[in-house]
């Protein structure tokens, strides 16, 4: 990529600037109004066309001013644009959003995607952390009645499961009492996967309680674990998608792509580094080519290999500068709040 002298990079960033605001092609006469540049309307203009000749900028029509490429794009972002930290009020309100969710990872995770949408105007996906191996935490048997209790199961990925349960005798402390210590014995800080309704009724079979009182409740815990598996990609922000100017007549197209599991999650898993930025054709997806995806990683209680991701998806022509900061504060307060509900 050539090197550009310091005008040009102005004028380069000046036309993007813009563009992102207005969606309009640029001028010379334009760019110089808005930027205050002490230099003729030819100057810049011959600076544009050289621009357009080594790929940052085109001109969608002949008389028409110049628009970015996503060339330009990758320019601006790698080389020009201001490393903005989060401004105050941004951050108030990612703070404040997320705080109504705290000690619920999987209300986090789905939150954090809904705020992203608001503050960013693009449609967001949030993940939990996906460690290789997901193991139960915790288990916990709140009863509500004579005969009933609710159910509460948490993994080591920060997915909370819960379902009602029923038993025909009495929800008695003994009971409680022989619950837990099968739990505690043969569920806690194990895989999630290897728990089944054969695996569950292979322990209420060789432990020393009634089996029939223990079979529902065993049940649950296979359910649930099993539940856990399912956990997939969360799409926030969908209407900002078909709202978008510069998704007309691909909007539903790319809603659709993005609300398929297996592709999404193959974004943010190819993702490289804490923060990636994908710019159109960069994606590896073709019905990504028109869009930009920012993929902010975290990880839960500083592991690596356990990490999760908010990630936003737009417009190539869409304000970087002001997203990014957005898109690491969530990435950074989702990681430490959800870091915190494991432990507690």
């Amino acid at each position: 990529m050539a090197d550009l002298s310091e005008r040009k990079k102005k004028i380069l960033a000046s036309v993007i600037e813009l563009y992102t605001k207005t969606g309009e092609p640029v001028g010379s006469k334009g760019l110089i109004a808005a930027t205050g540049m002490n230099c003729s309307s030819a100057t810049v203009r011959n600076e544009m066309n050289e621009l357009v000749s080594m790929g940052y900028l085109e001109q969608p029509h002949t008389s028409a001013g110049r628009i970015p490429t996503q060339t330009g794009y990758r320019y601006y972002v790698d080389n020009l644009m201001v490393n903005r930290q989060i401004d105050e009020l941004t951050k108030r309100i990612i703070d404040s959003g997320l705080s109504s969710s705290v000690g619920d990872p999987e209300k986090l995770i789905e939150k954090s995607g809904q705020i992203l949408a608001e503050i960013t105007k693009c449609a967001c996906i949030s993940t939990g952390p996906s460690g290789d191996i997901n193991l139960i935490r915790r288990i916990e048997l709140v009863p509500v009645g004579h005969h009933t209790a609710m159910m509460v199961l948490l993994t080591s990925n920060g997915i909370l499961k819960s379902r009602l349960c029923r038993l025909d005798s009495e929800m008695s402390v003994e009971v409680l009492e022989k619950f837990y210590n099968i739990v505690q014995n043969f569920f806690i800080d194990k895989p999630a996967a290897d728990i089944d309704t054969a695996s569950v009724q292979t322990v209420a079979a060789s432990v020393d309680v009634d089996y029939f009182t223990m079979l529902p409740l065993m049940a649950a815990v296979s359910e649930l674990a099993v539940s856990t598996k399912d956990s997939k990609p969360v799409l926030g922000g969908s209407s900002n998608i078909l709202n978008t100017v510069d998704y007309s007549g691909y909007g539903a197209a790319l809603l659709d792509f993005l609300s398929r599991k297996e592709p999404v999650s193959e974004i943010i898993k190819s993702a490289k580094g804490s923060l990636d930025i994908k710019i159109g054709t960069e994606n590896e997806f073709k019905q990504l080519e028109k869009s930009s995806v920012i993929v902010s990683k975290y990880a839960v209680n500083g592991n690596r290999n356990n990490t999760g991701a908010v990630s936003v998806v737009g417009p190539v022509r869409m304000d970087y500068e002001n997203i990014i900061p957005s898109v690491r504060y969530m990435s950074s307060v989702l990681g430490t709040l959800i870091t915190q509900a494991l432990e507690e």
